[in-house]
Parts: structure tokens; C-alpha cells; sequence
């Protein structure tokens, strides 16, 4: 049988790993999102930053929340 505390371990350090890495991609999305919007008015390229910010931000939130 599985080991439920020792799972849970396993998957609290696999997020913890990962979230330097997802604030690092929603900074640097929400960068290009804005630049790609506004000074180079390339909308298409500032949406699908603008999306990737969107999905990292949630996955933070829902880390946190998990993880509390």
C-alpha cells in the first residue's frame, strides 16, 4: 500500500522545485506581454504571453493555496 505522508513529501518538493521557475516565466511573460502589446503593437505574440502569465499565475495561486 501507498505511503500517503511520504507521497506527500515527494510532491510538496517537486512544487517547491518548481515555483522559482514559475515566477521566473511570469515575469518574464508578463515583460514580453506588455512590450509585445504596446511599443511593438504585435497583438497576437502580446496574447499568447499574456495567456502563458495567466497560467503561470494560476498555477502559483493554486500552489500556495495546496501548500498552506
Amino acid at each position: 500500500m501507498n505511503d500517503l505522508d511520504r507521497t506527500a513529501e515527494k510532491t510538496a518538493a517537486t512544487t517547491t522545485r518548481m515555483r522559482p521557475l514559475l515566477w521566473l516565466v511570469l515575469i518574464v511573460s508578463v515583460a514580453a506581454n506588455v512590450t509585445l502589446s504596446s511599443v511593438l503593437d504585435n497583438p497576437w505574440a502580446g496574447s499568447a504571453f499574456g495567456a502563458l502569465a495567466l497560467a503561470c499565475g494560476v498555477t502559483l495561486a493554486v500552489n500556495h493555496y495546496r501548500n498552506r
